[in-house]
């Protein structure tokens, strides 16, 4: 048999699991030869030039002194895998879109040709059609493009490019030129080709031959990347990265076999009278022969028992389903048994996805993948995982699910709500253990015991988890009301109380004051701010404990978390905070004056003016009901990103609460004691006015009428200044009138004209 050219595209047999060697003919041999000459962007192709960003991504690429290139073959087979699934779930309704022979095999080969130092993977996937290479390899932006660039533009990691779906260009790693040729069943076989100069060519394939099916990429390797055109650096590479894809990956290799050497009929009849009486032996010599070698036969790490499995293992599968190149924080390997059966395994990433919290409730969810008795169906799926958990990564395998089902059909499967309500309760179950160690871990610390204490790193877990994923959890209690409590337990945040660290719920009320019957918090912009707030002053000042919130979800989770444990949460900004009985003699004492003053400001939004027991310090404050939209609510909901243009919300009523004990409402007080209602001094309106404008500003709130309150703020400093006046004295100049204005812009602009005018008559004699 003669050696198997490496640069012809094999031919394989149904039996090249086997092992043994495939030929090619000789015009195959040509007409890749043939084929390799071409080592610019062919001239007959059409031309095209690639997208802005894909440009700036393949120029950072090129010129990336990136160390680890070895993740470009690892893209490539993601890819390949990726188009695989696609076909083989067509296949599910359409048998007969696999085709027949080799085309309907469902695999990946490499193989190598050493002498023009090109490498070549080939998959039978789904392939692509002309306007696949044009929008998937050039000129259509996808959204990763430039989210992976500004990645890289804050000191990223190439090893994130297979996360922002642009995978394939990490091929320039490692070369020069590259070529697709690509054949899909609804069009003509094509060779795209790019030397990543900024435009790429695309020609109708009559070089190669025919794929069938799937695609087949050419990598003209640089001369500093010569060491992946050897079999053994491909082999590790793939087994490192690409072990558990879920199609067979086979590498061509060359080895030495031995076969009987034959020899003349005259010197095998002297060697038998020379060896008369010997042992018979027969001479062998050695022949290369090229192989197909099966690199991934490990089982599908799903299928065997968790025991079995190492944890080395587990964090290779979490990264070929995840295209992560970390390792996740912690999984779960689980079998459900009874009326749906199913097995899974399911990943925490220590690493938020660069996308999660954008468009959350518009984009697709690619987390879990879901195959029927090994062969996947589809990896978006909204009916598995609820939104707020779509950063978890793994595979959902059912053994009870129809095989012939599309995507469409899947949404009314009652076997997937099952599967759905398990994979949930597994998933908050991972999340709990991490909470109940962390907390098990602080509690021990503060006992000095070191005996059955949990890991160093099971310790750290769940801090990490929540920097990463806290905001995916309050989503869920605004989201699910089925485990709103049990989320709730996840919470972490910081009080008054706890100094820079978080603490949680069950914690909170293990320290509440006897008596207390109320969660008491505030929510605000900063930690300091909430602090320093007017809200909690009495309360702090009694010693309660309050909930500082400072993330922009916290007011939506807590319209949704109305109490726990029996205990009801009771916000520091609102008007039903009951901290005393109210002092009924203390009420009568100011009533006129509360009267008075809701007269005076006249501002529709403005309830009522009341006494109030939260106020220790501060002489008074701006509080809304039970029911409207705090200070801070108010704030968010006017930054929203995704207001309609032209659209507004109704503000809130709003009560001010007066402290009876601060001397400027004591004094206003008297001064409105000592008047009658039309005696009253307009500087004691001016005053109330001020006041409460102030108390709006230090409340949260923005004052409607930002330039009467400078204006009265602006008073109150003349007098203060003892100023007579606060009328400016105008130069002559600075008064003029804008007609006079106009008329001198237009006289300068005339001279202007008349002096170009001269110039231009000047050169015109020189030029005589």
């Amino acid at each position: 048999d003669s050696a198997v050219d490496a640069t012809a595209a094999p031919k394989v047999d149904n039996g090249v699991s086997s092992g043994h060697a495939t030929a090619t003919d000789a015009t195959s041999i040509h007409r890749e030869k043939e084929a390799m000459s071409k080592q610019r962007v062919r001239d007959s192709g059409e031309q095209f030039a690639f997208q802005a960003e894909v440009t700036r991504l393949m120029d950072i690429i090129i010129h990336s002194l990136y160390s680890n290139k070895d993740i470009f073959l690892r893209e490539l087979i993601s890819n390949a895998s990726d188009a695989l699934d696609k076909i083989r779930f067509l296949s599910l309704t359409d048998k007969s879109i696999l085709g027949d022979g080799d085309t309907s095999n469902l695999e990946i080969k490499i193989w190598l040709d050493p002498e023009s130092k090109v490498l070549y993977i080939r998959d039978r996937g789904i392939g692509m059609t002309k306007d696949d290479l044009i929008k998937n390899l050039g000129t259509i932006a996808k959204s990763g493009t430039s989210a992976f660039l500004e990645q890289m533009q804050k000191g990223g990691d190439m090893n994130l490019i297979g996360q922002f779906g642009v995978g394939f260009y990490s091929v320039y790693l490692v070369a020069d030129y590259v070529e697709v040729v690509s054949k899909h069943n609804d069009d003509a076989q094509y060779i795209w080709s790019s030397t990543a100069d900024g435009s790429f060519a695309i020609s109708e394939d009559t070089e190669n031959e025919p794929l069938g099916r799937g695609t087949l990429i050419k990598i003209h390797l640089k001369e500093e990347a010569q060491e992946y055109g050897t079999e053994a650096k491909l082999k590790e590479l793939v087994q490192r990265y690409s072990e558990f894809i879920n199609f067979p990956i086979y590498l061509q290799t060359e080895k030495e076999v031995e076969v009987p050497v034959e020899e003349p009929e005259e010197a095998v009849k002297e060697d038998e009278k020379e060896e008369e009486g010997k042992e018979d032996e027969e001479e062998e010599g050695e022949e290369k022969k090229k192989d197909w070698e099966l690199l991934n036969d490990n089982k599908a790490i799903w299928l065997r028992k968790p025991s079995d499995v190492t944890e080395e293992e587990y964090q290779k599968f979490y990264k070929a389903v995840s295209k992560d190149y970390t390792d996740a924080l912690t999984y779960s390997h689980f079998r459900a048994e009874g009326d749906v059966e199913f097995r899974s395994i399911l990943y925490i990433p220590s690493v938020s996805p660069y996308d999660f919290y954008d468009k959350y409730y518009e984009k697709a969810q690619h987390g879990l993948k879901l195959y029927v008795r090994r062969v996947f169906i589809s990896d978006d799926m909204k009916e598995l995982i609820p939104r707020y958990l779509s950063f978890v990564k793994g595979i959902v395998d059912s053994d009870t699910l129809p095989l012939n089902v599309s995507r469409e059909m899947l949404q009314q499967e009652a076997a997937l709500k099952t599967i759905k309500k398990k994979v949930v309760r597994k998933v908050l179950d991972m999340i709990r253990k991490m909470a109940e160690a962390e907390v098990k871990c602080k509690e021990m610390e503060e006992k000095g015991e070191t005996e059955d204490k949990p890991s160093e790193k099971e310790c750290g877990q769940y801090a990490k988890f929540w920097e990463q994923f806290g905001r995916a959890i309050k989503l869920g209690i605004i989201e699910d009301t089925t485990n709103r409590n049990r989320l709730a337990k996840l919470l972490r945040f910081h009080t008054s109380k706890t100094g820079d660290q978080l603490t949680t719920l069950d914690e909170y009320i293990g320290r509440m004051k006897e008596g207390q019957k109320s969660i008491y918090y505030l929510a605000g912009t900063s930690k300091e701010e909430v602090a320093g707030s007017p809200f909690v002053e009495q309360l702090l000042r009694k010693g309660y404990e309050v909930i500082y919130f400072t993330d922009v979800l916290d007011e939506y989770v807590m319209g949704h978390l109305l109490d726990y444990d029996d205990k009801k949460f009771s916000n520091a900004s609102k008007e039903d905070l009951k901290l005393t009985d109210k002092d009924e003699e203390l009420k009568e004492q100011f009533k006129d004056l509360t009267k008075w003053w809701k007269k005076v400001v006249d501002d529709s939004k403005l309830q009522g003016v009341k006494v109030s027991n939260r106020l220790a310090t501060t002489p008074c404050i701006v509080v809304t009901g039970k029911y409207g939209n705090s200070a801070n609510m108010e704030r968010i909901m006017r930054a929203q990103a995704f207001s309609r243009p032209g659209s507004s919300f109704t503000p809130t009523q709003r009560t001010l609460e007066i402290n009876p004990r601060h001397p400027l409402i004591v004094a206003l007080k008297d001064k409105l004691a000592a008047a009658t209602e039309e005696t009253v001094e307009e500087s004691a309106v001016a005053t109330a006015r001020l006041l409460y404008e102030t108390a709006l500003l230090e409340s949260g709130f923005v004052p409607d009428d930002a330039k009467a309150f400078s204006q009265r703020m602006y008073g109150v400093l003349k007098d203060t200044l003892g100023v007579d006046s606060l009328e400016v004295a105008l130069e002559a100049e600075e008064a003029a009138e804008p007609e006079e204005a106009e008329e001198k812009a237009e006289e300068t602009e005339e001279k202007a004209e008349e002096t170009e005018e001269k110039k231009e008559e000047a050169e015109e004699k020189d030029e005589l």
